[in-house]
């Protein structure tokens, strides 16, 4: 064997054993390709009755619920998590929606559209978008990204578009979901196959109900869990509201959350938190 040809051998081994090795790495532990994330302001609720999401405990006492949306810049693109409560909120409704249990407002000085337009990102820049579920102050913006493909598990795509879906209170804006490009998902969902971006099935709050791990190259994992439980004592303590789908799937889901949590070594983002809202980086900061 010539000179250029053990050296070409020698290349190719290298080659391979570093393939073998890289493969055999888990995903949290493997370089990931998310680059930044931004938390955005999206609405606000206010209730004079805490107990409706916990039963039973702070009956009468007013709260504040936080809605975050939340834009992730990945190498292939980027992702919007949660899409809000529609943006018209602020211009149609100054004083708030009056939703039976809880009152939405629009407190931030700038839209969703105009937060993206702040650091250079129009809608039609979105190329996947997915929220926890299909409630109005979680997809309330979604007909803003009609060229984004929908990533939604197929149970919530039948209870927030289906044909017999229920139809949300204006200005819930989504109902042109039924024109986008739609990945329906079945279980966990590693969304550019890099376990960078993985949903997680975590049905309960609603059946389709899903959260999302975020890999950071530098902070770690975070769980962002939507309403899988609405406030961090909800979680300790396995509360499941009145209003869930099932009470018996909401305490599952916190279980498997937990377990997560303890896989991947996250951070548990709870949406509607306002203590843990008030602890995160403000938009224009980002987390990377």
């Amino acid at each position: 064997m010539n000179r250029f040809s053990l050296a070409k051998l020698i290349f190719l081994i290298t080659v391979a054993v570093s393939v073998v090795s890289c493969s055999n790495i888990p995903p949290s532990q493997q370089p990931n390709t998310v680059v930044k994330m931004y938390v955005l302001y999206c609405g606000e609720g206010h209730s004079m009755d805490q107990s409706r999401w916990s039963p039973g405990v702070n009956v009468g006492k007013p709260m504040t619920l936080t809605n975050s949306c939340y834009l992730i810049q990945h190498a292939k693109g980027w992702v919007l998590w949660e899409t809000g409560f529609g943006e018209d909120l602020s211009k149609m409704m100054p004083k708030g929606l009056d939703a039976g249990p809880i009152v939405w407002q629009w407190n931030y000085p700038l839209t969703l559209t105009e937060q993206l337009a702040q650091i250079g990102v129009a809608p039609k820049d979105i190329k996947y978008i997915a929220f926890s579920h299909g409630h109005p102050d979680h997809i309330g913006n979604a007909n803003l990204f009609p060229t984004a493909n929908l990533l939604i598990q197929q149970s919530e795509y039948e209870y927030a578009v289906g044909p017999f879906a229920k139809k949300w209170p204006a200005p819930a804006n989504y109902q042109n979901l039924v024109k986008n490009q739609v990945t329906k998902i079945v279980g966990d969902y590693d969304i550019f196959g890099d376990g960078s971006l993985i949903l997680f099935s975590t049905p309960g709050h609603t059946q389709g109900h899903q959260s999302l791990l975020v890999e950071f190259r530098k902070r770690g994992a975070i769980l962002i869990i939507g309403d899988a439980a609405h406030f961090k004592d909800n979680f300790i303590n396995r509360r499941s509201p009145v209003q869930n789908f099932s009470k018996e799937q909401t305490i599952e889901s916190m279980d498997k959350i937990a377990n997560l949590m303890n896989k991947y070594h996250a951070e548990l983002w709870i949406n509607h938190d306002a203590d843990q809202t008030a602890t995160m980086p403000r938009f224009p900061q980002y987390i990377e």
